[in-house]
């Protein structure tokens, strides 16, 4: 049994505790994470509370995840201005089953073992309760007054946070009790883990199993919300959030939004986010520090949680990309390969730059097609300057002439051209594939 709450403290993962967690950890324990499945994906924002799980599990621990499929319908007020939109069952379905896919990239779900991760869904014994049943057992333990104290509930009522609360919402504490209430009885579940604003509804949670069985050994941990260093939301950028889906965020999209995190950044997630050592972290910082230019920790935690989410080969593809389109005499050497896995990494490319499909004729000139046909210059005279500059380039070599035809320059199976501006600035320019030309039917 290793020490969760002094693998917590050193990482900076803790924001508060309930007396006697400490004691509790000594012996194994089952503890849980509650995640509404308000869309079909994590995002980075809930990575804080399922690597509190991982390190859970990596002390001895048996971790269940929570997936409120009840309590989703109607959503959680903490820390928002107002009510969300009711999901429907069928979306709710759909969206549990995608985040169970993502969960196992984090877990152990190996039943062999004795502290295998589960997953429940607390629409499993909320869709039968009736709301009679629920106000008989539940709803008289727990006075207005006691839920009305809560920080959450205050802000929203006195019109601090949004507009009111409807009676809905206002129940949400009272069902997310629950849910402790259940696991403790029925998977004796002694610790509830979370974000800092949910520290209301885990100890409504812990005072509900305290007066319903009497028991006092059940517990709350609580994470610290992360803001980036300039005090903005973690997780968001100007596209919104950033999601471990790759239908949502490409995995070089996912892989670049932790190499541009800054250096004070980079240096508190990788104690979060990765199960690196303390020494390792530590020899990892100490490099940062004499060597900023490298982004030691950037790179380190960048790698990490891409192989996790999406992979080996997405992060090996993600590596070969930035290595060709960065790294001085890669494309070379990336002519003199198959053609097979020179088309593959164009097809890889399509997700990383802009990307154009145009068709083509072999009297269109680089004018033409950097201009008319594609946009990336707005004007003829613009793509005309910039050729002449030699600042255009096509698989690394230069062109000077705009009235050069477009087809003859260096390609990848006469369909792919990448064209290089400036320095850094990319574009694939792909050829769109021919239509078939129709049969008259006067030929039949």
């Amino acid at each position: 049994m290793q020490d969760y709450i002094k693998e917590l403290e050193w990482r900076g993962m803790i924001h508060n505790t309930t007396e006697g967690v400490e004691e509790q950890l000594k012996t194994p324990t089952v503890g849980y994470l509650g995640i509404d499945p308000t869309a079909d994906s994590l995002h980075i924002g809930h990575l804080c509370g399922i690597m509190m799980l991982k390190h859970f599990q990596n002390c001895g621990h048996k971790p269940i995840i929570l997936i409120g499929g009840a309590t989703g319908m109607i959503g959680d007020p903490s820390g928002k201005s107002k009510e969300r939109n009711l999901l429907d069952e069928e979306t709710i379905q759909h969206n549990v089953e995608s985040l169970k896919s993502q969960l196992e990239r984090f877990l152990d779900f190996d039943p062999e073992k004795p502290n295998a991760a589960e997953i429940v869904n607390n629409l499993d014994w909320m869709k039968d309760m009736s709301f009679l049943q629920f106000s008989r057992e539940i709803g008289k333990v727990i006075t207005v007054n006691y839920m009305m104290a809560k920080e959450s509930v205050k802000k929203r009522i006195q019109g601090v946070e949004g507009e009111g609360m409807s009676f809905t919402e206002f129940t949400y504490q009272l069902l997310q009790g629950y849910d402790f209430l259940y696991l403790h009885e029925h998977r004796d579940c002694r610790l509830q883990i979370g974000g800092s604003d949910q520290w209301g509804n885990i100890t409504t949670g812990i005072d509900l199993i305290r007066k319903t069985t009497g028991d006092t050994k059940s517990f709350a941990i609580t994470c610290p919300l992360l803001t980036k260093a300039d005090g903005t939301k973690f997780g968001k950028t100007e596209k919104g959030n950033i999601w471990l889906s790759e239908k949502l965020t490409s995995p070089y999209e996912f892989y670049n939004f932790w190499m541009n995190t800054s250096d004070e950044e980079a240096q508190k997630y990788i104690k979060i986010f990765t199960t690196f050592s303390e020494e390792e972290i530590g020899i990892s910082i100490q490099e940062a520090k004499e060597h900023p230019e490298a982004r030691v920790c950037q790179t380190e935690l960048a790698q990490y949680l891409t192989h996790l989410v999406h992979g080996k080969e997405n992060l090996e593809k993600i590596l070969k990309a930035i290595d060709l389109l960065y790294t001085k005499g890669s494309i070379e050497d990336f002519l003199d390969k198959p053609k097979g896995e020179q088309v593959e990494m164009m097809e890889f490319l399509r997700t990383v730059i802009p990307s154009y499909e145009v068709s083509i004729n072999s009297a269109e000139t680089l004018v033409d097609v950097l201009s008319d046909m594609t946009g990336i210059f707005s004007s003829r005279s613009k793509a005309r300057e910039a050729i002449t500059s030699g600042s255009i380039s096509i698989f690394g070599k230069p062109n000077n002439d705009p009235a050069t035809a477009f087809r003859s320059q260096t390609s990848i199976s006469e369909k792919y051209w990448l064209v290089r501006f400036g320095k850094k600035k990319y574009h694939l320019i792909i050829q769109k594939p021919q239509q078939p030309q129709g049969v008259s039917r006067h030929m039949i």
